[in-house]
């Protein structure tokens, strides 16, 4: 078991930095290399540039898009007040009695449509605070459902969600963004359900004692560092939301118009798969020049990348007159996708100097053995447990995938196992244990709320992480009677 100690320092170490603040450019390489020396089976310069960086650069060749034309989609729904829009019409429909289903379904609404957590988070916080104010709820559940609406179900289980853990898997399963979807869809039932059950139990329980909102510094905090560094680490960049000022809104769209983006990304994702593809000549994809690769793994990025597209276009035609400065708002848009890919690039480049640890066949075997010989366990037990130690779950799925992805494929063809249901499964099981109190995300909530680990974190972890392990274990249990469907 000595062997294991050098990988073992090297997680230990990336999770205490990162939590931190450290930025992943710096800490994931040198971890990667810290466990290469300690285990003495790896030339370090070798190890850095022809297993590291060959690593990340294949990460950042396949999801670099989604990345790029997701940040901008992103910051037009935000820059063109249709996120807004959106959350004034919840509001409108269900009043503050219904204070936290109005919250969560704004959050819900807005990430499914592809707009990130962060800018949902920051759009949705000075609302949440009006509603549970006067519905006399106390401020340390607005978190909760903060977290429920934005990091549980539309990022890991709905069915054609453009969010990036539920694109990671495609090209390793050849599956799409709608894959299993009456899995995706139990499992999101499931999360909704007792998320709202548990707020809604959190909420009257407070109102028995007579506790109330509470007294509270309410206005929408500055950007801080630590902010900008975790959320970084998670995915995204905060300096997305710097210009907003600037970007005052001459008037501000219907709901029908700030909507419409939102249905036709899933709308033009399932379409491109089911009509567009099937028409399409891709003999050309067997070619060295085009990485002698198939339909069947590009497909699912594909789709996402006309349906963002789609949807950016659509938001500069209706909005045009809207924004106040469109180039502005394209070109932090377009930074704002840098940072983020090179971060988690910079985590699968770490995952794959471990896994070329003569001792990672050790972590493999367990993971392996923890199955017996249900693939669709192993799935759920290394993206959860990398999920984890990352915090991140499209760090820890990356990981996990590109280390064992060609393995679940190979055991999977063995058992007769559904690769929908795979996919399906790795993409809720990342989003379970990444919510663990270091993940950037639950930092920076916890910011923008004002609040502590202490006054929040419980109902956070309630709905983002054992609610989502419920639904996990609920969708493994049908898939390996039924399948994938």
């Amino acid at each position: 078991m000595i062997e294991l100690l050098p990988i073992l320092l090297a997680l230990g170490l990336l999770m205490f930095f990162a939590f931190r603040g450290v930025t992943l450019l710096i800490l994931a390489p040198l971890m990667a290399l810290l466990a290469a020396g300690l285990s003495g089976t790896l030339p370090l310069l070798g190890s850095y540039t022809q297993i590291f960086m060959v690593n990340a650069g294949d990460f950042v060749i396949a999801f670099f898009p989604l990345f790029f034309f997701g940040a901008i989609f992103g910051k037009l729904m935000d820059d063109s007040g249709a996120a807004r829009s959106i959350a004034d019409w919840v509001i409108g429909k269900l009043g503050a009695q219904r204070a936290v289903l109005a919250v969560v379904l704004c959050c819900a609404l807005l990430t499914y449509g592809g707009v990130s957590l962060f800018v949902v988070a920051f759009a949705i916080y000075p609302i949440a605070v009006a509603l549970f104010r006067d519905a006399n709820i106390p401020k340390r559940l607005i978190p909760g459902a903060l977290a429920l609406g934005a990091f549980a179900f539309t990022m890991s289980s709905m069915p054609g969600s453009p969010a990036i853990p539920n694109a990671i898997p495609m090209p390793f399963f050849g599956t799409t963004a709608f894959a299993a979807p009456g899995l995706g869809l139990i499992a999101s039932a499931i999360m909704l359900g007792l998320g709202m059950i548990w707020l809604n139990r959190r909420s009257a329980q407070a109102e028995a004692r007579g506790e109330g909102y509470g007294q509270h510094e309410d206005t929408v905090p500055e950007i801080t560092t630590q902010m900008r560094e975790q959320s970084q680490n998670d995915g995204f960049d905060l300096n997305e939301l710097d210009a907003a000022p600037a970007m005052a809104l001459r008037d501000a769209p219907s709901f029908a118009l700030s909507i419409a983006p939102v249905i036709l990304v899933i709308a033009v994702n399932f379409l491109f798969i089911q009509l567009v593809v099937p028409q399409m000549n891709t003999d050309f994809l067997s070619l060295p020049q085009f990485g002698e690769t198939s339909i069947d793994a590009v497909r699912g990025v594909w789709s996402i990348i006309v349906a963002l597209l789609a949807s950016i276009l659509f938001l500069l035609v209706t909005n045009w007159r809207r924004l106040a400065d469109v180039k502005q708002t394209l070109n932090q848009g377009a930074d704002a996708s840098v940072l983020p890919i090179f971060n988690t690039a910079c985590l699968v480049g770490f995952g794959g100097i471990i896994a070329a640890l003569p001792a990672f066949s050790l972590i493999t075997d367990a993971m392996l053995g923890l199955s017996d010989g249900n693939p669709l366990i192993s799935v759920a037990v290394s993206v959860s447990a990398l999920s984890a130690i990352t915090g991140s779950a499209s760090g820890g799925m990356s990981i996990a995938l590109d280390a064992l992805g060609p393995t679940f494929v190979a055991l999977a063809q063995q058992t007769g196992t559904s690769l929908e249901a795979m996919h399906r499964i790795a993409a809720v099981a990342a989003g379970s244990l990444d919510c663990l109190p270091h993940n950037g995300a639950v930092i920076t909530v916890l910011g923008i709320c004002k609040l502590t680990h202490k006054e929040a974190y419980f109902d956070i972890f309630v709905v983002a992480v054992l609610i989502p392990l419920i639904a996990l274990a609920s969708i493994i249990g049908l898939a390996s009677i039924f399948g994938g469907f």
